[in-house]
């Protein structure tokens, strides 16, 4: 005897056969980020915890790690809440997958590789001037191991909430749109991929309120959030996109005490001054402001697509294959 057909999901203005609309569903996520952030700022603020400007002006370790962890956990919060709302595991925007504390670890190594490139190249260009130690001994070590901390807590914050729930419902929405209109097959990467520039923009926007931030350190800083969505693509999750992020942003400001878009740390091991054409040398920016950093990305995409699992599938299997959204 046949099965009896399975009735299609109700559609309606506020819900397609996916559940929740993507529109609808970034639009309170957006709500959410709009009240906690703000809320949980005045609240550091009120309780001692951050100084008011504690993290300008060459910021120090605990500072940078108690603000970036609470932006963190409020990021994954909202998640949290929109992966009930729309039942879906918390797991699909990005800090799911297998081998986590593995491609954090490699994806930390090849960031603290990769910047030293960086600096290897301008200083070897006489654009970017050692000029000595500012860190001995135990306070080398201990100030080497107390950024570690803060820096992840970057690099979670930045990477899951921009390419954890943001990308992931971007991708679900645009897909959607392109499977509709477009009648593809490929629908999925082309979500994805529009998502991925879109986001990326906002990343490297974002970044011109840093003090000192440069044209080219915002393009390369959107540049480098392609290349992250790269590595998210391939694999699933977000795991080594933070490692390399992180590691990165601690060879920058801490090993060779450069400015990291346009930002100074305080406690950092070496001391540098850039030379010449900030073009060149990135000036105030720091090394990302400087042209020499487009080969180290293009670099960077060459190591994830022959270091990292080929499987397309890898983020796209997490995506509904079916809705169809207006």
């Amino acid at each position: 005897m046949p099965e009896p057909a399975t009735a299609p999901a109700p559609s309606s203005l506020f819900v397609g056969p996916d559940g929740l609309r993507a529109g609808w569903s970034l639009l309170l996520a957006i709500v959410l980020f709009g009240v906690l952030f703000p809320t949980t700022n005045m609240l550091a603020h009120k309780t001692h915890l951050v100084a008011p400007h504690a993290l300008e002006h060459s910021p120090n370790p605990l500072p940078v790690l108690i603000a970036e962890t609470i932006a963190f956990l409020v990021t994954l919060l909202v998640t949290w809440i929109m992966s009930k709302i729309e039942h879906r595991p918390l797991s699909v925007y990005g800090l799911g997958g297998q081998h986590k504390l593995s491609r954090l670890l490699v994806g930390a190594l090849w960031g603290v590789l990769l910047l030293s490139l960086l600096v290897f190249l301008l200083v070897k260009a006489g654009l970017l001037i050692i000029d000595g130690r500012l860190l001995l001994g135990a306070d080398a070590l201990r100030y080497a191991l107390a950024w570690i901390p803060g820096f992840l807590a970057i690099a979670l914050f930045e990477e899951y909430f921009f390419r954890g729930y943001l990308q992931y419902t971007l991708s679900r929405g645009l897909a959607s749109l392109y499977r509709r209109f477009l009648k593809t097959t490929n629908s999925q990467s082309l979500g994805f991929w529009t998502a991925a520039v879109l986001v990326s923009f906002g990343f490297g926007l974002v970044h011109g309120s840093n003090p000192g931030e440069s044209p080219i350190g915002l393009v390369s800083a959107g540049l480098v959030s392609l290349v992250f969505c790269l590595s998210l693509w391939r694999t699933g999750s977000l795991w080594w996109a933070v490692g390399l992020h992180a590691a990165w942003d601690w060879a920058q400001s801490f090993l060779y005490g450069v400015a990291d878009s346009g930002v100074t740390v305080g406690f950092h091991l070496l001391a540098t001054h850039p030379v010449g054409n900030p073009l060149l040398s990135g000036g105030s920016t720091g090394p990302e402001g400087s042209i020499f950093v487009l080969p180290v990305l293009i670099l960077l995409t060459l190591i994830i697509l022959f270091t990292l699992p080929r499987t397309h599938n890898g983020y796209a299997r997490q995506l509904p294959t079916e809705s169809i959204e207006p």
